[in-house]
């Protein structure tokens, strides 16, 4: 099992936690809106790490944004599994073939 499995089986059985006790169930009990845009503030503080070129420091934003993404995620009920199904569908496709099949 991968680390980012992990994150996200984590982030499913906090749904039920006391969010007193788990930042995660704190998030989630706020509902999906406010789980994404706190996700759209990981990955603007990513964007500029990124512009910046501090490669720790993205390394560390892009780590919040992978577990905001899985936080958002979850409150909508998708998860990892159906995330990489998706990716594994349109794996071998061109990106520019893909997007004009939208």
């Amino acid at each position: 099992m991968t680390a980012l499995q992990r994150l996200a089986d984590t982030i499913a059985a906090r749904k039920s936690a006391d969010p007193e006790s788990s930042w995660t169930a704190k998030l989630l009990a706020k509902g999906p809106e406010k789980c994404a845009e706190k996700f759209g503030e990981e990955a603007v503080e990513a964007i500029i790490e990124a512009v910046k070129g501090d490669r720790a420091k993205l390394t560390a934003e892009a780590a919040d944004v992978i577990y905001h993404l899985l936080v958002m995620l979850a409150a909508r009920d998708v998860t990892l599994a159906d995330v990489e199904a998706e990716l594994a569908r349109r794996e071998g496709t061109s990106g520019i073939a893909e997007k004009a099949a939208r």
